[in-house]
């Protein structure tokens, strides 16, 4: 949030005499740091008291950490190796100690001297650098440190109260080399500019902007830092709910064309020859839709429910209503695979309605169409006509739908499947075919929180299926430790076995497909993880299938499934798995969306610990969708005291996808959330944590929206402009654009 000039000077100038331009361009190339406000808002992960000592035994393997500890003792050791083979060879080991736990450190060569003379025991340091296993004992390899002595006019109690801020850093770039380059730039924090309104601020009895800054980089006490941490967690919620708000009123401006569905149209003609009722879920929720398809500016909607909670049913139905009222829908699918499983459902569940145009269509039908890349051409061309002439009111397509031949007679409704599988280009391509903007449905099965959704998607109104329909089974989740207990594994097969035996068919997940080897660089690295046993390579569909065939799966049909085969092929064992004619079927991840085999009640996932927590839940969807029950057995050679075990244990202990993914997100960081963490930029998350803040964003919504309404332009906070600006960079205004 560079708010003013002074801040928006490049780090190289301040930090030139101090610490050199080199480390100014470690801080842009590894930390994204640019300009003095980067800096500022660049806050300390946490803080030591020089008087205490970190906590050893929590250190998390392969990060790069900062400890504060005591030298407990130091030994300098000779040894022979290749390079000094006359035993000259030195290695230092330190030990220290937080007075709980202990952490040896380890120097090599003529990197000991120095080290030798600092680390005497009982000298205190920070240390600084990547956790590592050796001997089954945590180590940091040629740490770098920096001395904590107390300055002799300094007094003691002075000294050992202080409060040390630990920043996030980089092995090019240690803390207390941030914790300088932030003392250089930390008087500008004086032209922060603050984008909370007055009255705002005042009501809330937050500190000013500067002072914030200051006492959350200087803090003297630990109520400094909770001073500095509520202010700044209130800027980041405010400003990016006032991005939102002002999304939203601007799209209320939009013009769009209600959709009122006929009373004896199609809509009634389908609901009529439905063989089951609507859930609750599903009424309400359709009705929430209804009243934004007949509102005379666009709807945006996002539909989110648990796989199998019946969305495709409710966006079928909003795409009748459409049609009904002399529009076209567009749903648009994430796959080939996904697009037309879509087409074959909606056209079954149709029936008559489907076929407009031809002998047998009912005298509401309209024609439902099919758009892919891999079409033929005479196909293609008909499925274009079709579309130009308004023939067909419903069509269902993969990002073929986008080109620029594909045009519309009136598009009504736009309705897009798996929303965080497309571009933002995507969908504004596509949004823009309509001669007004259509109405939007964006549909999601990863159960979004409520907050979560109010932070990312809180320019789209929400509408949640969280009841299952009738004649859905309930599905079993177990963990099988395979390295505790290999007997339970076996166990796992026979389990398989049975289902098959019992005409039933099951997944089996990896997490790699197994092909990697023809590629050199890939199959070197694949044997430098095999050299180093306490990480093996994760299982791969190819050996794991081919394993299963030979061995406990012997005799039933077992055939593989993963992105890099062709899409025909894809097709042909999706198709021959949906037939019945395949009992196992291996594969990646592919399956995780949209592929429906109700016959399917078995999955096993292999290394599960590999999986997030929202991707197994979603996975674990794909069986028990019939009549019979779903079983599903998440497998792992994690121990059980580690976290992952934990998270997998949580996994199998509910079915709820909301529950679920609560726990995902306290789990990851908070740049995943906003999409920022896959493009590399930083997220604009720093200090609010998406979960643990509800309340503060809950608040700072109902302000940023009342703020909007009476100010959309913000005339009269020149501060908050700034800082939206500063925010919304080219990248993250995109992502805003989710809706």
């Amino acid at each position: 949030m560079d708010l003013v000039p002074g801040l928006e000077e490049p780090l190289q100038e301040p930090l030139k005499n101090v610490l050199g331009a080199a480390t100014a361009k470690v801080m842009t190339e590894h930390l994204g740091l640019r300009t003095v406000g980067d800096l500022l808002h660049h806050y300390p992960r946490r803080y030591e008291e020089r008087g205490q000592l970190t906590d050893l035994a929590d250190l998390p393997m392969d990060e790069h950490v900062t400890v504060v500890a005591q030298v407990a003792d130091a030994r300098l050791h000779t040894f022979a190796s290749a390079r000094a083979p006359r035993g000259k060879g030195q290695r230092l080991e330190v030990t220290i100690t937080d007075g709980n736990g202990r952490l040896q450190l380890v120097f090599f060569g003529n990197g000991v001297h120095k080290p030798h003379k600092d680390l005497l025991p009982g000298t205190r340091a920070m240390f600084s650098g990547k956790v590592s296993v050796f001997n089954r004992r945590l180590q940091l390899a040629h740490p770098a440190y920096e001395l904590l002595t107390g300055d002799t006019e300094e007094p003691v109690e002075t000294w050992a109260g202080a409060l040390i801020p630990l920043y996030p850093a980089t092995a090019k770039l240690e803390s207390w080399k941030i914790a300088k380059a932030v003392q250089t730039v930390l008087p500008a924090a004086q032209q922060a500019v603050d984008p909370l309104p007055d009255s705002l601020r005042a009501g809330r009895g937050l500190v000013a902007l500067p002072e914030a800054l200051l006492k959350i980089h200087r803090p003297h006490t630990r109520a400094d830092i909770e001073d500095a941490r509520a202010r700044l967690k209130w800027d980041e919620a405010f400003v990016l709910q006032v991005a939102l708000a002002r999304r939203r009123h601007a799209d209320a401006q939009l013009p769009a064309v209600p959709r009122v569905p006929l009373p004896d149209g199609l809509l009634t003609a389908f609901d009529a020859r439905l063989p089951f009722t609507l859930t609750d879920g599903q009424r309400k929720v359709s009705a929430e839709i209804f009243d934004g398809l007949a509102a005379t500016h666009p709807m945006h909607r996002l539909l989110q429910g648990e796989v199998g909670s019946g969305k495709t049913m409710v966006a079928l139905r909003a795409m009748l209503a459409t049609v009904d009222a002399g529009g076209q829908a567009a749903m648009l699918a994430p796959t080939e695979v996904l697009a037309q499983q879509h087409h074959r459902s909606i056209t079954e569940m149709m029936g008559e309605l489907a076929q407009g145009g031809m002998l047998g269509g009912a005298e509401h039908a309209t024609k439902v169409v099919l758009l892919t890349g891999s079409m033929g051409t005479a196909a293609r061309r008909q499925a274009l006509l079709d579309l130009v002439t308004g023939e067909a009111g419903i069509v269902i397509g993969t990002h073929a739908l986008i080109e620029d031949k594909v045009q519309f007679h009136d598009l009504g409704l736009v309705v897009v499947d798996e929303q965080h599988r497309f571009g933002v280009e995507q969908r504004d391509a596509l949004r823009g075919k309509g001669k007004q903007p259509p109405h939007l449905l964006v549909m999601t099965a990863t159960p979004i929180p409520r907050t979560v959704a109010m932070t990312v998607f809180g320019d789209l109104e929400t509408s949640v299926l969280d009841q299952l329909p009738a004649g859905r089974s309930p599905i079993a989740s177990h963990v099988v430790p395979a390295a505790d207990k290999p007997h339970f594994l076996a166990r796992a097969w026979d389990r398989v076995r049975e289902e098959a035996e019992n005409g039933h068919q099951a997944y089996v997940v990896c997490p790699r497909i197994g092909d990697e080897d023809d590629d050199p660089k890939k199959a070197a690295k694949k044997k430098a993880a095999e050299l180093d046993a306490e990480k093996r390579p994760p299982l791969a569909v190819l050996e794991v299938a081919d394993g299963l065939a030979k061995g406990p799966l012997a005799g039933l049909s077992v055939e593989v499934l993963h992105g890099r085969m062709q899409p025909d092929d894809k097709d042909a064992v999706m198709r021959r798995f949906a037939a019945g004619d395949t009992d196992v079927l291996v594969a990646t991840t592919v399956i995780e969306v949209g592929v429906n085999v109700p016959n399917a009640t078995a999955m096993v996932i292999m290394d599960a610990d590999r999986f997030g927590v929202s991707q197994l839940h979603q996975l674990r969807g794909r069986v028990g969708r019939g009549s019979a029950p779903g079983l599903c057995l998440l497998v792992t050679e994690m121990p059980e005291a580690s976290p992952a075990r934990q998270r997998l244990g949580a996994v199998a202990s509910t079915l709820d996808g909301f529950e679920l993914s609560r726990l995902d997100l306290e789990q990851r960081r908070e740049g995943d959330v906003l999409g920022q963490a896959q493009s590399g930029a930083r997220s604009s998350l720093r200090m609010l944590a998406v979960i643990e803040d509800e309340e503060v964003i809950a608040e700072a919504r109902q302000e940023a929206t009342s703020l909007v309404a009476a100010d959309p332009d913000l005339a009269h906070l020149p501060g908050l402009r700034t800082a939206l600006q500063a925010l919304l960079d080219e990248e993250r205004e995109q992502f805003l654009d989710k809706g």
